[in-house]
């Protein structure tokens, strides 16, 4: 490979990485906003008649645990996901210097 030819593009793991790290953002604000909307006080609040039945109120409570316990899984997947691609863009710049440097090219691109 004599050719200055890129096959990892610049920045591309670390800007991927920052796309997971924005969705696990708004996944955690998403349910932050899901917990105070679904929570106990909300359904019993605001079912009204509906929660004269406890076994009604308690499905309720039931399903909206387990979403967010089930979306809080997605964001912890998501928030791994950022730090491998992380991880992974890291070795790959370290791997490229040191390649260069066996072909005697510095950091800065000179020789």
């Amino acid at each position: 490979m004599a050719d200055d030819t890129t096959y990892y593009a610049d920045n591309a793991g670390r800007n991927l990485a920052r796309k997971f790290e924005l969705q696990a953002y708004d996944l955690r604000a998403f349910l932050k906003s899901f917990e105070n909307e679904t929570g106990e006080e909300a359904i019993t609040d605001g079912f009204g008649v509906l929660t004269e039945s406890e076994e009604v109120t308690t499905a309720y409570l039931e399903y909206s645990a387990e979403a967010l316990r089930a979306m809080a899984l997605v964001h912890r997947h998501l928030d791994e996901i950022a730090d491998a691609l992380k991880q992974v863009n890291d070795n790959t710049e370290i791997g490229d210097e040191e390649v260069a440097a066996l072909f005697g090219k510095s950091a800065d691109g000179g020789k």
